[in-house]
């Protein structure tokens, strides 16, 4: 039997006085493609995604796996450090903490790093992941992802810059420091955050 669905409220930034825009962007209904790398064709049925790090229990989740977790809808902006934003997306998936939730963690965990088939990687704080709009994604406005847009599986987390969204994720790994991910090794902001138009570290 399929879950019921339980529905998150639509995003609203706290840092914006409830405008809808960050500062620096401009608004389009399209939804670019934009990726590093060659695009990768997984089956779903063959996904694994590997938690591990500093928790008591690593496991391995296949598909299976996701769909018996409690399944959501979030309504959010995403929004890119091109500076495009795209205001209404409806995405439809599992909760990043019931991932979380599996395993016990270590008491010094602070971060973690979102591994990715193709070798993508980026790091997020645990307080930023653990937000209830912060989602492992396989629909966007009611549609399954394509490959192009990370699919079967991408990570959202709408309070940050999209490429901290990151597509075809395949591994979660928990660390105590803040390392850095494959664009934040490249000079990309370590935390991400639109509102305060963090796209570039300081200098």
């Amino acid at each position: 039997m399929q879950k019921k669905l339980r529905k998150i409220k639509q995003y609203s930034p706290r840092w914006n006085d409830n405008h809808d825009v960050p500062p620096g962007q401009f608004v389009t209904d399209k939804f670019p493609v934009l990726t590093f790398g060659k695009i990768p064709n997984i089956d779903k049925e063959n996904l694994k995604i590997q938690v591990f790090g500093l928790i008591e229990n690593e496991i391995s989740l296949n598909w299976h796996d996701l769909m018996n977790l409690p399944q959501v809808k979030i309504k959010a902006g995403f929004h890119c450090v091109t500076q495009w934003s795209r205001l209404i997306n409806v995405w439809q998936g599992v909760q990043f903490k019931s991932v979380k939730d599996l395993v016990a963690l270590h008491d010094d965990v602070k971060y973690i790093m979102i591994h990715c088939y193709g070798g993508y990687t980026t790091n997020l704080p645990l307080d930023v992941m653990i937000d209830d709009d912060v989602i492992l994604a396989y629909k966007h406005d009611k549609q399954e992802l394509s490959s192009e847009h990370g699919g079967p599986l991408r990570l959202v987390v709408p309070k940050r810059y999209s490429w901290k969204s990151a597509k075809w994720v395949n591994g979660i790994e928990f660390m105590s420091d803040n390392r850095a991910g494959f664009w934040e090794s490249r000079g990309y902001h370590m935390d991400g955050d639109p509102w305060k138009e963090q796209r570039f570290k300081e200098s």
